[in-house]
């Protein structure tokens, strides 16, 4: 069984270049329709995969629904992931370096978290998906 988290993007696109540029992931498909827009794209890290899409012109990013709703803004005041996809890295240091020169959002800094044995970071990208990517430090 594997689990494969479905993202939507107002400009999946965009996302997919973003995405490959600062977080390393590899684009494995890009699937446009006769207008370009992207209706179905995968990327892979590691055994991993998502898929992202822009699913409707009416679709709103996490960003632009906190921009309309008051609700939503004070859903994301926190510094957690919410409603957002864990990536598991060999180097948390080297990844969260290369997402802050690359412009994302930085959460929360790079931290160990003994409790569950990881190190890691929190970051958002420019549609405001939320992220964490950890790395295993219990051994």
């Amino acid at each position: 069984m594997a689990v494969i988290p479905m993202l939507a993007y107002e400009d999946a696109g965009a996302a997919v270049d973003w995405l490959v540029e600062s977080f390393g992931f590899e684009e494995l498909m890009r699937v446009p329709d006769d207008d370009g827009t992207i209706v179905h794209a995968e990327l892979g890290t590691g055994d991993g995969k998502i898929m992202l899409a822009t699913p409707s012109p009416d679709y709103v990013s996490p960003r632009r629904m906190r921009e309309l709703s008051d609700e939503a803004r004070k859903m994301y005041e926190v510094p957690y992931v919410v409603d957002g996809v864990l990536v598991e890295v060999d180097d948390v240091d080297a990844h969260f370096a290369r997402a802050k020169a690359a412009g994302a959002t930085i959460l929360s800094e790079a931290e160990d978290v003994p409790e569950f044995g990881v190190r890691h970071y929190r970051v958002e990208d420019p549609e405001g998906h939320r992220w964490m990517f950890s790395q295993d430090i219990s051994s």
